[in-house]
C-alpha cells in the first residue's frame, strides 16, 4: 500500500496540465458550516480540476453517509470521470485539510497507485497567488480505474466489535471532546452522545494548524498526550468517516503504518441500539 503523500501548492502549480496527474476538488462541509461545495467549486478551482463528491461516489443502498461503494461501482464512476488507477490523485478541499484526506485514502483504498493531498487546500494556493478558473470543467476522456479493494484498510461494525471485545488495537476518535464525552449533543439527529468503551480522543484540530498539517513533533505529541501507545495498532473513526481519515494521514506522517478506519464511525455505532455508549471522558 502506498503512503498518502502530503504536496505544496507549489509543487502542485509546477505540474499544473501534467497528464498523469488529475486534481480533485473534494470539498465536504458539514450543515452548520452553511457553504455549498458545488457552488464554490463552480465560482473558483485549480485550474483542471475535477469535483469529487463522496455523497454522490457512495454506498447508495447504505442509510449510512458517504459510505464507500462497492469497487466496481467505485471503479466505473471515476472511469466516467476520466480518470485510471495509473493517474496521480491530488485531492484539497475548500476547508484547508478536513475533507481531501478521506478523498485520497478512499482512492487508495480501491487501488490508486500515488495519491495525495494539497497541504494548506484551496486557501493555501489562493494566498500564494495562484491562477484560478470558473465554471465547470471540460469533460475528459473515460478511462479505465482497475479497482483492487484493501480489506485491511476499512473496518465494518463487526470489525470494531471485535477489536474493542479482544483489545488488537486502539481506537482512537477524531470527534471533539465535547461530543465525546457527551457533553455536547451530536449534530445528527437520532444518535445517542457518547463513545466506544476504551476509545480514545484526539480532535482532529489538534493536527490541523492554519489549514495545514502540523509538524510529526507536534503529531506525536498530540497523540502522547491523547494516552496513545505507540507500540500498539491503531483504528480511527469520527462522526461519519470524514476527519478520521485526518488522523490517518497524520499518523502515517509520524512514520508508523496506516490504520484501519472504521466507515461507520459514530453515524453507525450512536444510532444503533445494541451498542454500547460510555458517557464522560475516556
Amino acid at each position: 500500500m502506498s503512503k498518502i503523500d502530503l504536496v505544496t501548492p507549489a509543487w502542485l502549480f509546477e505540474r499544473l496540465g501534467d497528464p498523469s496527474i488529475v486534481v480533485l476538488d473534494g470539498s465536504y462541509y458539514l450543515p452548520a458550516a452553511n457553504r455549498d461545495a458545488d457552488a464554490e467549486f463552480r465560482a473558483a478551482h485549480i485550474p483542471g480540476a475535477i469535483r469529487f463528491d463522496i455523497d454522490a461516489v457512495k454506498d447508495r443502498t447504505s442509510p449510512l453517509p458517504h459510505m464507500l461503494p462497492e469497487p466496481d461501482e467505485f471503479a466505473a464512476a471515476v472511469g466516467q470521470m476520466g480518470i485510471s488507477d495509473e493517474h496521480m490523485v491530488v485531492a484539497y478541499d475548500g476547508a484547508g485539510i478536513f475533507a481531501s484526506p478521506r478523498v485520497a485514502w478512499t482512492f487508495r483504498t480501491f487501488g490508486a497507485r500515488q495519491v495525495a493531498v494539497l497541504d494548506g487546500g484551496f486557501p493555501a494556493w489562493r494566498a500564494a497567488g495562484y491562477p484560478v478558473e470558473a465554471g465547470e470543467p471540460d469533460p475528459r476522456e473515460t478511462a479505465q480505474f482497475l479497482a483492487e479493494y484493501d480489506e485491511e484498510a476499512v473496518l465494518s461494525l463487526a470489525d470494531l466489535r471485535e477489536v474493542l471485545a479482544t483489545g488488537s488495537a486502539q481506537v482512537l476518535d477524531a470527534r471533539s471532546a465535547a461530543r465525546f464525552s457527551a457533553e455536547e449533543p451530536e449534530p445528527r439527529p437520532g444518535m445517542r452522545s457518547g463513545h466506544m468503551p476504551g476509545a480514545l480522543n484526539l480532535h482532529y484540530g489538534a493536527l490541523v494548524k492554519d489549514g495545514r498539517l502540523a509538524e510529526p513533533e507536534a503529531i506525536e505529541a498530540a497523540m502522547r498526550a491523547a494516552g496513545v501507545d505507540p507500540s500498539r495498532p491503531l483504528v480511527t473513526t469520527c462522526g461519519s468517516g470524514v476527519t478520521a481519515a485526518i488522523l490517518l494521514l497524520a499518523i502515517e506522517r509520524t512514520g508508523r503504518p496506516a490504520p484501519a478506519l472504521y466507515d461507520g464511525s459514530w453515524a453507525e455505532w450512536g444510532s444503533r441500539q445494541d451498542t454500547e455508549v460510555v458517557a464522560g471522558p475516556a
